[in-house]
């Protein structure tokens, strides 16, 4: 890419509000600057997530972080606004957009409305060359999938939770046995103590072969064994080392069967390279997770690829890079008019879910309609 592109980039799905500016140029991606506010504080009493509390705290501190943002990176000119659209909490990702279409109106710049997950897919490509097509594990607090990205903007669906994302189930789990929030880190941590063959955990979905994944019965197994037997810090530790060891198991397997479809997709498309393995979201911050993913992708010819671990969680370096992309994808296709770009993105709505293949979303949703109002899909 010949032309150099500067992108500010805007998150604020969830808990952290973060700015980021990203540059790219022929040279290859540069991060000027990544800031993030984390809401951990407000929230660690309610042990998880409150939305109202959420929004309110990125209404009060998007303008400082942008301000500082744009500071640290030397006050670069900017070209593309990019914003989380969606999926998330929707009062944040209101506040998110809402500011950047703001900031791009102001300055008569063209403003992309991003997929917080696309955000996810392609954040390795932050510090890593990632050709496309690569096989992704997104795996979070809030989504659990296996995708073949083919391209920017082109994703089929090969796997996903019908219940509860892994990060769920790590928060949910570590919540009853006390750790606190947010959960993850916590249950990861007790875990290095821990004596994982402690406890019998059910696996899920075993007469399935497919992609998919279940996390809810996992959850409440874990509940049960921490009421029933769960008195010391030690056995605290075993049932985190257990729950670890589960969840890594089950994201192994399902993996394994992405990383044969994938193969042979790919080798019927003639691709003869070393086909990538990325791991991204909050969840691909575990370490022990990460290592057995990294054996699983070893073992089946794989290169495994994560983004480093403060790209792993939500940041806007991520959604600026997602947004670049798609601009340059219009620029490479010619359709760079400018009032047309900036009326599109002023015109774009917040969502609170967003699936990557929205084909395979309406055409095989996870949770059918039941009764008159039926399950969210």
């Amino acid at each position: 890419m010949s032309e150099t592109l500067t992108v500010l980039g805007i998150e604020s799905s969830c808990d952290e509000t973060a700015v980021a500016v990203v540059r790219r140029s022929a040279a290859g991606v540069e991060v000027l600057s990544s800031v993030i506010h984390s809401q951990v504080v407000k929230h660690a009493e309610y042990g998880g997530v409150v939305p109202e509390i959420a929004a309110r705290s990125h209404v009060e501190t998007i303008d400082d972080l942008a301000q500082r943002a744009l500071a640290e990176a030397g006050y670069p000119a900017i070209d593309v606004v990019a914003a989380t659209a969606g999926p998330g909490l929707i009062g944040g990702v209101m506040v998110g957009l809402s500011f950047a279409k703001g900031f791009a109106f102001a300055r008569g710049l063209p403003l992309m409305a991003v997929n917080h997950l696309e955000g996810h897919a392609l954040s390795a490509r932050l510090t890593e060359d990632v050709p496309f097509p690569f096989l992704l594990l997104l795996v979070s607090g809030g989504h659990c999938q296996l995708l073949s990205v083919r391209g920017v903007g082109d994703y089929e669906r090969l796997g996903t939770t019908i219940d509860d994302a892994a990060g769920e189930a790590f928060d949910k789990i570590a919540k009853v046995l006390g750790l606190g929030y947010p959960g993850g880190p916590a249950l990861e941590k007790a875990a290095l103590s821990g004596n994982p063959d402690r406890f019998t955990l059910p696996r899920a979905l075993l007469g399935r072969k497919d992609c998919d994944f279940s996390f809810s019965g996992l959850k409440t197994a874990a509940a049960t064994l921490a009421y029933e037997h769960v008195k010391t810090e030690q056995d605290r530790a075993d049932l985190c080392a257990c729950v670890q060891a589960a969840i890594a198991r089950q994201l192994v397997e399902r993996s394994g069967r992405a990383m044969t479809l994938f193969k042979a997709h790919t080798c019927v498309a003639g691709n003869e390279n070393v086909p990538a393995f990325v791991v991204a979201g909050g969840v691909a911050a575990n370490a022990t997770i990460r290592r057995e993913l990294q054996a699983l992708a070893g073992r089946n010819g794989f290169r495994f690829l994560a983004p480093p671990l403060k790209y792993c969680t939500d940041n806007a370096a991520m959604i600026a890079l997602a947004g670049l992309e798609h601009y340059a994808k219009l620029c490479k296709m010619g359709l760079k008019e400018r009032e047309s770009l900036i009326a599109e993105g002023l015109a774009a709505l917040a969502r609170p879910r967003w699936p990557l293949d929205e084909v395979r979303a309406l055409a095989d949703p996870i949770h059918k309609k039941q009764g008159r109002k039926g399950a969210k899909s």
